[in-house]
């Protein structure tokens, strides 16, 4: 028995398996779960504020004019201006 438990030896672990490096990349799995737990960005932002800017902006233009044309632009300008918004950011 106590044979067998010479080759959990610090040494002889160090034969067979070579010391992890401390500066040696994340494995991919894990940067993708760091990622996961940044901070809302532009995009995210954009893509969370998207439906109620659009409903507030049909409402609005519905409620004031009534013209079809009018709320058909600014519901295009809303969208417009979100992507925008979205796209100027930093990655």
């Amino acid at each position: 028995m106590r044979e067998e438990l010479r080759s959990l030896e610090r040494q002889r672990m160090y034969e067979i398996f070579a010391p992890l490096d401390p500066e040696e990349r994340l494995p991919r799995e894990l940067l993708i779960e760091q990622r996961r737990f940044r901070s809302v960005g532009r995009r995210e932002l954009a893509g969370m504020l998207w439906l109620p800017a659009l409903l507030v902006a049909m409402i609005g233009a519905g409620w004031v004019t009534g013209n079809a044309s009018i709320v058909i632009g600014a519901v295009l300008a809303t969208l417009g201006a979100l992507c925008v918004f979205a796209i100027t950011g930093k990655r």
